[in-house]
């Protein structure tokens, strides 16, 4: 019976994170269905709609998702409210609301959280019978829904933004380790065809990750400017060292993919191969230390450098390849070196060194925006065209002397 009951429990446990967030959710959705019908004439369909639309992992991520839902709800209500003036209820009318909802999130820039927000609520607000006062009565059911959504989502996930983002690092980070020590094992028996073509769709699948680590480190850095009991300077760092594991997972694929092009190029001498996998492996335990250092509060051993070993190594490597050059084909040699250059980039972005990190830094993706384009931005674009049809005699007549 325990053992029955512990495969029933241990699912739940073990996926802590995904129950806290279903929980606060069906929590927001009935606090807003309590509340909606309390202050709005029942509207508390709409607001548990919304709430359970709008709780996300996070306060940032909700609150975003809140004002989405806003925006497309106010432009939705005006959308239909003006629809059903001039045109009345009817069957072509659902046509005419969704194309008029796409052209004007478009026109807007809106993301896809307020595009789709639009295109609902108008389709609801045109629905038969529906006067004024209940569009009205469905806004003010979706405030209510997504600012209770937004106060719970404070809750929805045990961990922080910060916490989440260092869960992705070193996760990320771990999965290339394992794979920079399986190719140094591989390597160092004999790397094959068949063990290049079975490592290097691994190699490749590691890239796919790294935008959920930059959208998870964008999150925290976000989340951080605005919320006071959120660190700065750690989001910052976290943010920082994102972009460091990126270049890193690159030249994990790069080196999979050179390594994948030397094994059909021929063998290679056990000199170098030997040199090789032990790179390999110097590769795979810096990053596992600096995952290791990261999931400690940052915090690494005085004066010890952990990228020291690998730079060693690729000293020796590099050597040894110049000394083989004429002992080898020309394309393995060329291939080489590049090892040589992608170890080194490895090793800079663990120590935090290179100017390509420190120095140039991605701004906020477009895809965690709501808008494409910012109020202002869009204001001064329209204000421009709508100077360049006024007749030049006239906008002459406004122009400073």
């Amino acid at each position: 019976m325990a053992a029955l009951w512990r495969r029933l429990i241990d699912p739940f446990v073990k996926r802590r994170a995904w129950l806290q967030h279903v929980l606060v959710t069906a929590v927001a959705a009935s606090i807003a269905w309590i509340v909606g019908n309390h202050f709005v004439t029942n509207g508390g369909l709409v607001a548990a709609i919304a709430a359970t639309l709008t709780v996300r992992i996070s306060l940032n991520k909700s609150i975003r998702e809140g004002f989405g839902q806003l925006l497309g709800t106010t432009i939705g209500v005006g959308m239909a409210l003006l629809a059903i003036h001039f045109f009345g209820f009817g069957v072509s009318i659902v046509f005419l609301m969704v194309v008029l909802s796409l052209v004007t999130s478009r026109a807007l820039h809106l993301r896809e959280v307020a595009a789709i927000n639009v295109i609902i609520t108008a389709l609801i607000v045109i629905g038969p019978g529906l006067a004024e006062s209940t569009a009205i009565h469905r806004t003010l059911s979706t405030l209510i829904g997504t600012s209770i959504a937004i106060v719970l989502s404070y809750f929805a996930n045990p961990k922080t933004p910060a916490g989440r983002t260092i869960d992705r690092i070193t996760e990320l980070a771990c999965q290339s380790a394992d794979l920079l020590g399986e190719m140094a094992e591989s390597v160092a028996i004999g790397y094959t065809h068949e063990i290049a073509s079975r490592l290097l769709p691994r190699a490749r699948l590691l890239v796919d990750e790294i935008p959920k680590v930059r959208a998870q480190a964008l999150e925290a850095r976000s989340y951080a400017q605005w919320f006071p009991m959120a660190r700065k300077d750690e989001a910052e760092d976290l943010y920082e060292r994102g972009i460091a594991l990126e270049h890193t997972v690159v030249q994990v694929r790069t080196i999979s993919r050179t390594l994948f092009d030397m094994s059909l190029d021929g063998d290679l001498p056990t000199n170098l191969t030997e040199k090789i996998a032990y790179a390999l492996s110097c590769a795979s335990l810096a990053i596992n230390l600096e995952s290791k250092s990261l999931m400690g509060n940052h915090k690494r051993l005085p004066g010890v450098s952990i990228t020291s070993d690998l730079r060693i190594a690729l000293a020796s490597l590099a050597e040894e390849f110049i000394e083989s050059g004429r002992k080898i084909k020309v394309g393995q040699f060329i291939r080489g070196l590049s090892l040589v250059t992608n170890f080194e980039r490895i090793a800079d972005s663990i120590d935090l060194d290179s100017p390509a990190i420190t120095e140039i830094l991605p701004e906020e993706a477009l895809g965690i925006q709501l808008l494409e384009v910012s109020p202002l931005e869009q204001g001064r674009r329209l204000g421009n065209k709508f100077v360049a049809i006024v007749p030049k005699n006239v906008r002459k007549r406004f122009k400073r002397k």
